[in-house]
């Protein structure tokens, strides 16, 4: 069956699928039975010419994986302003031998012309590869992986990072992860872009790349190019075909130092009102991103990865986020605000917490949770940077006493966000904990490098000696990744850190292996990595 041009614009719709025609049987390697697959799918035909060479220069990218779904992305590039009709399929080998899913989406400048399907019904298997055609052109293949049911995986693997400034670095932390075929996703905690303008970038270092547009990101148009200029990277969209996404946001796919009502790099007067720069930023993230539309645009949500681990999603940037103390340091007794995130949120979360039955809860988080405090010499404590967790006294102060009341244990929080490696003891003060002993402790905190962001200057003037006890390791010079192994015994951080960011650098070499052990609060270091998942599927060719 073929369809012409007039036939998908009019018949799939907004986001047709087609019905699934049963035949057969599938049988998994390891011997248990699957649905057959669907018969008689249609196979894509276009009569016309072909549309431009670079229909899809915007690759193509997964997300938020389910048992049975995921979502899929691409972007339509076709010249004209006018709706262009996107096929997609999804099959089980990457010569699409087995398809298993088909369907026709519209798309137009009301979205910038991007594509987001959620595919529903995936019922043989947990790997899949995916392409799309428009206009006689087809899009590279994408390789996604669905969630385990219950008991289906015994290792998980993530890579996780943070802070992509694009001026100031190429992206070899992307390409060394698209390279591990073994991850299960991408957890990425937030900073996918900035908002600067060319050489407007508050660093010593030197821009080695420029951005488009050049001037600062401020309305949707911007926050589209900005966004174009990335996913058009080799490396972030290589390892965007290998593996899906889970992404939340920070500041700078906003305004550096967000917050509810506004941010320190947001001039209302010369850049219109907060609330409208929100809303471009949020709409163009959520149809450029392969995240889960829902009401609202929200972003803190769970994926449940069987029952070995829950990955917890937080949004601490803006939703319910009160305006930052300014200090670069702050007294404990300074008038600091509550909330960094909204009571809402904070219900939600503590619910995810107690209701959890995987064995590992995971928390995605952009902003540090544990303690950065440091002593002067008469003994009085100052904190270090208000906009992380400990700049809200009061609101970091009732979830950490959920967590100590509640006896949460194999609580582990992912952080980035200040383009440096870190494994914290979190607690609920100094004082209730003891670094030896380490009673006092709650959960654990693996904090990831930037893949380019440059080092933050004000964390550089402390030396690392005079931090408080729960920093168990930090490493604030190279940036990379970590990867996080999740078995019943263990959750293991293997920070792999570059050479350098240049032109003719980025090798990487392990720097540190900490993890937090099963039924403890506190993270320990181990003596080397964490071997690779065998079981893998290969990556896409």
């Amino acid at each position: 069956m073929h369809f012409s041009r007039r036939e998908i614009l009019k018949g799939m719709g907004a986001a047709g699928l087609t019905p699934l025609v049963f035949s057969g049987c599938a049988t998994s390697d390891d011997g248990p039975s699957y649905p057959p697959l669907p018969e008689n799918l249609p196979e894509y035909s276009w009569p016309g010419d072909p549309g431009p060479e670079d229909m899809f220069a915007d690759g193509v990218a997964s997300g938020d994986p389910l048992t049975d779904g995921v979502i899929i992305w691409t972007r339509a590039n076709t010249g004209t302003t006018e709706p262009v009709g996107v096929w997609w399929e999804m099959a089980l080998d990457e010569e699409f031998q087995q398809r298993t899913a088909q369907g026709t989406v519209m798309t137009d400048g009301s979205r910038d012309f991007t594509v987001k399907v959620d595919v529903p019904g995936l019922m043989w298997g947990r790997n899949y590869f995916y392409r799309f055609f428009a206009e006689g052109r087809q899009s590279p293949i994408g390789r996604t992986r669905l969630v385990p049911k219950s008991n289906e995986a015994n290792q998980l693997r993530f890579g996780v990072c943070s802070c992509a400034n694009y001026g100031f670095g190429y992206f070899y932390g992307y390409r060394h992860m698209a390279a591990r075929a073994d991850l299960d996703a991408i957890i990425h905690l937030g900073d996918y872009t900035y908002e600067y303008e060319n050489g407007d970038y508050p660093s010593l270092e030197e821009q080695l790349r420029p951005v488009v547009p050049e001037h600062e990101t401020v309305t949707l148009e911007d926050y589209r190019i900005r966004l174009s200029l990335y996913r058009r990277d080799p490396d972030l969209q290589e390892c965007h075909r290998q593996h899906p996404f889970i992404v939340v946001w920070d500041d700078h796919e906003t305004a550096d130092n967000s917050w509810m009502g506004g941010a320190v790099n947001h001039q209302p007067a010369t850049e219109g009102p907060w609330p409208e720069r929100v809303a471009a930023a949020r709409q163009a993230f959520f149809e450029w991103i392969p995240i889960r539309d829902n009401p609202g645009q929200q972003l803190y949500r769970t994926i449940k990865y069987g029952d070995l681990a829950d990955i917890i999603m937080l949004d601490t940037r803006i939703e319910g986020r009160e305006e930052q103390f300014d200090a670069i340091v702050a007294s404990l007794d300074d008038p600091l605000p509550d909330n960094i995130i909204s009571a809402e949120q904070e219900a939600w979360f503590k619910e995810q917490l107690t209701s959890s039955t995987a064995t590992w809860k995971v928390i995605g988080n952009q902003v540090m949770v544990g303690l950065l405090l440091v002593t002067d010499s008469e003994g009085d404590k100052g904190i270090i940077n208000t906009d992380l967790w400990q700049g809200y006294p009061a609101g970091r102060e009732r979830v950490m006493t959920f967590l100590r009341d509640s006896d949460i244990s194999n609580t582990v929080f992912v952080t980035g966000d200040i383009h440096s490696s870190w494994a914290m003891d979190v607690t609920l003060d100094s004082e209730s904990y003891d670094p030896v002993t380490r009673e006092g402790a709650l959960a654990g905190e693996f904090i990831a490098p930037g893949i380019t962001a440059p080092m933050d200057a004000a964390l550089q003037m402390f030396d690392p000696s005079a931090f408080d006890p729960v920093v168990r390791y930090v490493e604030q010079e190279r940036r990379g990744y970590f990867v996080l192994d999740v078995q019943a015994d263990k959750a293991q951080a293997d920070w792999y850190l570059l050479d350098g960011i240049d032109i003719d650098e980025g090798n990487e070499s392990l720097d540190a292996s900490w993890a937090m052990l099963n039924g403890q609060k506190h993270v320990v270091e181990m003596d080397s990595p964490e071997t690779p998942n065998d079981d893998a599927p290969p990556a896409a060719s």
